[in-house]
Protein backbone atom coordinates (compact mmCIF):
# COMPACT_ATOMS: atom_id res chain seq x y z
CA UNK A 1 0.00 0.00 0.00
CA UNK A 2 2.78 1.96 0.09
CA UNK A 3 1.85 3.98 -3.27
CA UNK A 4 -0.90 5.68 -1.56
CA UNK A 5 0.48 6.82 1.27
CA UNK A 6 2.04 9.83 -0.17
CA UNK A 7 -1.42 11.49 0.17
CA UNK A 8 0.18 11.50 3.91
CA UNK A 9 3.10 12.75 3.07
CA UNK A 10 5.05 8.61 3.22
CA UNK A 11 4.84 7.86 -0.54
CA UNK A 12 6.46 8.45 -3.83
CA UNK A 13 5.57 12.28 -5.50
CA UNK A 14 3.00 10.69 -7.89
CA UNK A 15 0.32 10.87 -5.32
CA UNK A 16 0.94 14.40 -4.15
CA UNK A 17 -2.12 16.58 -3.66
CA UNK A 18 -4.44 13.68 -3.36
CA UNK A 19 -5.76 14.87 0.10
CA UNK A 20 -4.47 18.28 -0.40
CA UNK A 21 -8.16 19.70 -1.08
CA UNK A 22 -7.21 20.96 -4.49
CA UNK A 23 -9.93 19.90 -6.95
CA UNK A 24 -7.30 19.32 -9.82
CA UNK A 25 -4.85 16.87 -7.87
CA UNK A 26 -4.96 13.13 -8.19
CA UNK A 27 -8.54 11.88 -6.19
CA UNK A 28 -8.43 8.37 -4.40
CA UNK A 29 -11.29 6.42 -4.09
CA UNK A 30 -13.48 3.59 -3.49
CA UNK A 31 -16.72 3.09 -6.03
CA UNK A 32 -19.61 0.19 -5.39
CA UNK A 33 -21.68 -0.97 -8.65
CA UNK A 34 -24.72 0.23 -6.17
CA UNK A 35 -24.83 1.68 -2.66
CA UNK A 36 -28.55 0.67 -1.57
CA UNK A 37 -29.72 -2.73 -2.40
CA UNK A 38 -32.20 -5.55 -1.36
CA UNK A 39 -32.68 -9.19 -1.70
CA UNK A 40 -31.07 -12.30 -0.77
CA UNK A 41 -27.06 -11.87 -0.37
CA UNK A 42 -27.19 -9.52 -2.95
CA UNK A 43 -23.46 -8.11 -4.91
CA UNK A 44 -21.79 -5.05 -5.32
CA UNK A 45 -18.71 -4.91 -7.01
CA UNK A 46 -16.16 -2.28 -6.18
CA UNK A 47 -13.64 -0.09 -8.05
CA UNK A 48 -10.77 1.33 -6.52
CA UNK A 49 -8.45 4.12 -8.59
CA UNK A 50 -6.39 7.12 -8.26
CA UNK A 51 -7.81 9.40 -10.92
CA UNK A 52 -7.34 12.70 -12.38
CA UNK A 53 -11.36 12.70 -12.95
CA UNK A 54 -14.65 11.16 -10.51
CA UNK A 55 -15.34 8.80 -11.48
CA UNK A 56 -13.23 7.71 -14.46
CA UNK A 57 -9.51 5.48 -13.69
CA UNK A 58 -7.26 7.26 -15.83
CA UNK A 59 -4.36 7.15 -13.76
CA UNK A 60 -3.28 4.28 -11.56
CA UNK A 61 -5.23 1.44 -9.40
CA UNK A 62 -5.53 1.85 -5.76
CA UNK A 63 -4.21 -1.16 -4.32
CA UNK A 64 -5.84 -3.46 -1.93
CA UNK A 65 -3.30 -4.58 0.48
CA UNK A 66 -5.13 -2.41 3.31
CA UNK A 67 -8.55 -3.59 2.32
CA UNK A 68 -10.89 -3.81 5.92
CA UNK A 69 -14.57 -4.55 5.53
CA UNK A 70 -16.82 -3.88 8.04
CA UNK A 71 -19.93 -6.44 8.34
CA UNK A 72 -23.20 -4.94 9.79
CA UNK A 73 -22.51 -7.18 12.69
CA UNK A 74 -19.25 -5.88 13.08
CA UNK A 75 -17.44 -8.97 12.05
CA UNK A 76 -14.68 -8.49 9.23
CA UNK A 77 -16.37 -9.38 5.59
CA UNK A 78 -13.89 -10.75 2.89
CA UNK A 79 -13.76 -9.56 -0.61
CA UNK A 80 -13.97 -12.10 -3.50
CA UNK A 81 -12.09 -12.04 -7.04
CA UNK A 82 -9.69 -9.29 -6.28
CA UNK A 83 -7.76 -8.12 -9.24
CA UNK A 84 -5.44 -5.16 -9.93
CA UNK A 85 -5.08 -3.72 -13.44
CA UNK A 86 -3.34 -1.14 -15.08
CA UNK A 87 -5.42 1.92 -14.09
CA UNK A 88 -7.71 0.52 -10.83
CA UNK A 89 -8.45 -2.26 -8.92
CA UNK A 90 -11.39 -4.10 -8.18
CA UNK A 91 -13.42 -7.26 -6.11
CA UNK A 92 -16.77 -8.12 -5.85
CA UNK A 93 -18.49 -8.48 -1.99
CA UNK A 94 -21.48 -10.27 -1.65
CA UNK A 95 -23.90 -9.05 0.89
CA UNK A 96 -25.78 -11.86 3.10
CA UNK A 97 -26.52 -9.71 6.04
CA UNK A 98 -28.87 -7.00 5.97
CA UNK A 99 -27.63 -3.76 6.80
CA UNK A 100 -25.21 -1.57 6.19
CA UNK A 101 -21.18 -2.50 5.53
CA UNK A 102 -18.05 -0.01 5.53
CA UNK A 103 -15.66 -0.83 2.88
CA UNK A 104 -12.32 1.23 3.58
CA UNK A 105 -8.62 0.88 2.77
CA UNK A 106 -7.11 2.50 5.96
CA UNK A 107 -3.12 3.23 6.08
CA UNK A 108 -0.83 3.93 8.72
CA UNK A 109 2.86 4.58 8.52
CA UNK A 110 6.27 6.66 9.13
CA UNK A 111 7.91 9.03 6.87
CA UNK A 112 10.84 10.32 7.96
CA UNK A 113 13.70 12.61 6.35
CA UNK A 114 17.37 13.90 7.47
CA UNK A 115 20.49 14.78 5.82
CA UNK A 116 23.11 12.65 5.86
CA UNK A 117 26.80 13.66 4.18
CA UNK A 118 25.05 16.72 2.96
CA UNK A 119 22.00 15.04 1.23
CA UNK A 120 18.45 14.64 2.06
CA UNK A 121 17.61 11.45 2.96
CA UNK A 122 14.26 9.84 3.02
CA UNK A 123 12.81 7.29 4.37
CA UNK A 124 8.91 5.21 4.97
CA UNK A 125 7.91 2.59 6.73
CA UNK A 126 6.18 1.31 9.98
CA UNK A 127 7.41 1.71 13.55
CA UNK A 128 8.68 -1.75 13.83
CA UNK A 129 11.32 -1.34 11.04
CA UNK A 130 11.91 2.58 12.20
CA UNK A 131 14.89 1.58 15.21
CA UNK A 132 16.58 -0.46 12.03
CA UNK A 133 16.59 2.04 9.41
CA UNK A 134 16.63 4.84 10.49
CA UNK A 135 19.94 6.47 12.06
CA UNK A 136 19.60 7.27 15.62
CA UNK A 137 22.21 10.03 15.15
CA UNK A 138 20.62 11.04 11.76
CA UNK A 139 20.97 15.06 11.77
CA UNK A 140 17.71 17.16 11.57
CA UNK A 141 16.00 14.29 11.42
CA UNK A 142 12.14 14.64 10.89
CA UNK A 143 9.37 12.31 11.54
CA UNK A 144 5.79 12.59 10.62
CA UNK A 145 3.32 9.75 11.20
CA UNK A 146 0.59 9.67 8.84
CA UNK A 147 -3.08 8.02 9.04
CA UNK A 148 -5.23 7.70 6.35
CA UNK A 149 -8.69 6.14 5.37
CA UNK A 150 -10.75 5.92 2.03
CA UNK A 151 -14.08 4.40 2.82
CA UNK A 152 -17.51 4.25 1.51
CA UNK A 153 -20.68 2.47 2.27
CA UNK A 154 -23.32 -0.15 1.47
CA UNK A 155 -26.35 -1.43 2.49
CA UNK A 156 -28.59 -4.28 2.40
CA UNK A 157 -32.44 -3.46 3.07
CA UNK A 158 -32.39 -1.49 6.25
CA UNK A 159 -29.97 0.97 7.20
CA UNK A 160 -27.92 -0.15 10.38
CA UNK A 161 -25.41 1.46 12.40
CA UNK A 162 -23.18 -1.06 13.82
CA UNK A 163 -20.55 -0.94 11.03
CA UNK A 164 -20.03 3.57 11.10
CA UNK A 165 -18.84 3.15 14.76
CA UNK A 166 -15.29 4.46 15.27
CA UNK A 167 -12.98 4.31 18.23
CA UNK A 168 -12.77 8.08 17.97
CA UNK A 169 -8.96 7.83 17.56
CA UNK A 170 -7.45 10.41 15.63
CA UNK A 171 -9.62 12.03 12.54
CA UNK A 172 -12.78 10.33 12.75
CA UNK A 173 -16.04 11.07 11.28
CA UNK A 174 -19.42 10.57 12.54
CA UNK A 175 -22.55 10.15 10.58
CA UNK A 176 -25.22 12.35 12.31
CA UNK A 177 -27.18 11.46 8.69
CA UNK A 178 -26.69 7.66 7.65
CA UNK A 179 -24.61 7.30 4.59
CA UNK A 180 -26.84 5.34 2.65
CA UNK A 181 -29.67 7.89 3.40
CA UNK A 182 -28.96 10.93 1.24
CA UNK A 183 -30.89 12.33 -1.05
CA UNK A 184 -31.01 15.11 -3.37
CA UNK A 185 -32.36 18.71 -1.90
CA UNK A 186 -32.07 17.52 1.26
CA UNK A 187 -29.88 18.40 4.27
CA UNK A 188 -27.28 15.64 5.21
CA UNK A 189 -25.46 16.10 8.86
CA UNK A 190 -21.84 15.06 9.93
CA UNK A 191 -19.57 15.51 12.65
CA UNK A 192 -15.54 15.55 12.68
CA UNK A 193 -13.58 14.88 15.79
CA UNK A 194 -9.97 14.49 16.02
CA UNK A 195 -8.93 12.57 19.41
CA UNK A 196 -12.46 13.01 20.26
CA UNK A 197 -12.62 16.15 20.72
CA UNK A 198 -14.26 18.74 17.93
CA UNK A 199 -12.94 19.16 14.61
CA UNK A 200 -13.08 22.71 14.43
CA UNK A 201 -12.31 24.52 11.43
CA UNK A 202 -11.75 21.73 9.13
CA UNK A 203 -11.87 22.32 5.36
CA UNK A 204 -14.08 19.63 3.45
CA UNK A 205 -14.66 19.77 -0.12
CA UNK A 206 -17.38 17.56 -1.88
CA UNK A 207 -16.98 16.95 -5.48
CA UNK A 208 -19.94 15.19 -7.87
CA UNK A 209 -18.40 12.77 -10.41
CA UNK A 210 -18.61 13.04 -13.57
CA UNK A 211 -15.98 15.82 -14.11
CA UNK A 212 -14.95 14.32 -16.85
CA UNK A 213 -17.67 15.48 -18.75
CA UNK A 214 -18.28 19.33 -17.63
CA UNK A 215 -15.73 22.11 -17.61
CA UNK A 216 -15.61 22.86 -13.96
CA UNK A 217 -15.08 21.05 -10.94
CA UNK A 218 -18.47 21.92 -9.32
CA UNK A 219 -16.79 21.56 -6.03
CA UNK A 220 -18.33 22.84 -2.44
CA UNK A 221 -16.38 24.19 -0.06
CA UNK A 222 -17.30 23.39 3.73
CA UNK A 223 -15.91 24.43 6.82
CA UNK A 224 -16.95 22.95 10.32
CA UNK A 225 -18.06 24.64 13.25
CA UNK A 226 -17.13 25.19 16.63
CA UNK A 227 -18.61 21.46 17.34
CA UNK A 228 -17.19 19.64 14.26
CA UNK A 229 -20.29 19.80 12.42
CA UNK A 230 -20.84 19.86 8.72
CA UNK A 231 -24.05 20.34 6.79
CA UNK A 232 -24.61 19.11 3.01
CA UNK A 233 -27.65 20.17 1.28
CA UNK A 234 -26.62 18.36 -2.33
CA UNK A 235 -27.56 19.87 -4.86
CA UNK A 236 -28.64 16.63 -7.45
CA UNK A 237 -28.71 12.63 -7.58
CA UNK A 238 -24.95 11.20 -8.42
CA UNK A 239 -22.10 9.93 -6.76
CA UNK A 240 -19.54 12.32 -4.74
CA UNK A 241 -16.40 12.15 -3.61
CA UNK A 242 -16.08 13.82 -0.09
CA UNK A 243 -12.39 14.75 1.05
CA UNK A 244 -10.68 16.44 3.89
CA UNK A 245 -6.96 16.06 5.41
CA UNK A 246 -4.72 18.06 8.78
CA UNK A 247 -2.07 17.74 10.70
CA UNK A 248 -0.74 18.50 13.60
CA UNK A 249 2.22 18.13 16.06
CA UNK A 250 0.86 15.62 18.47
CA UNK A 251 1.82 11.17 17.41
CA UNK A 252 1.07 8.65 19.62
CA UNK A 253 4.22 7.45 18.35
CA UNK A 254 7.14 8.60 20.27
CA UNK A 255 9.26 8.23 17.35
CA UNK A 256 6.92 10.79 15.38
CA UNK A 257 7.29 15.01 16.00
CA UNK A 258 4.21 15.34 14.00
CA UNK A 259 1.34 13.92 12.45
CA UNK A 260 -1.06 13.86 9.32
CA UNK A 261 -4.39 13.04 8.94
CA UNK A 262 -6.33 12.32 5.55
CA UNK A 263 -10.55 10.89 5.03
CA UNK A 264 -11.73 10.16 2.15
CA UNK A 265 -15.20 8.93 1.38
CA UNK A 266 -17.34 8.04 -1.70
CA UNK A 267 -21.42 8.60 -1.05
CA UNK A 268 -24.24 7.79 -3.60
CA UNK A 269 -27.09 10.66 -3.44
CA UNK A 270 -30.42 9.31 -4.72
CA UNK A 271 -32.85 11.50 -6.25
CA UNK A 272 -35.73 12.05 -4.71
Amino acid sequence: MKRLTLVLAIATTVFAGTFAGSASAHKVWLRPSATVLAGNAPWVTVDAAVSNDLFYFNHVPLQLDNLQITAPDGSQARPQNPATGKYRSVFDLELPQEGTYRIAIHNEGLFARWEENGQQKRWRGNADTFAKEVPKDAKGLEVTESIGRIETFVTNGAPTTTALKTDGKGLALHWLTHPNDLYAGEAANFRFTLDGKPAAGLDIEVVRGGTRYRDAQDEIKLKTDADGNISITWPQAGMYWLETSLSDNGSSLPQATSRRFGYVATLEVLPQ
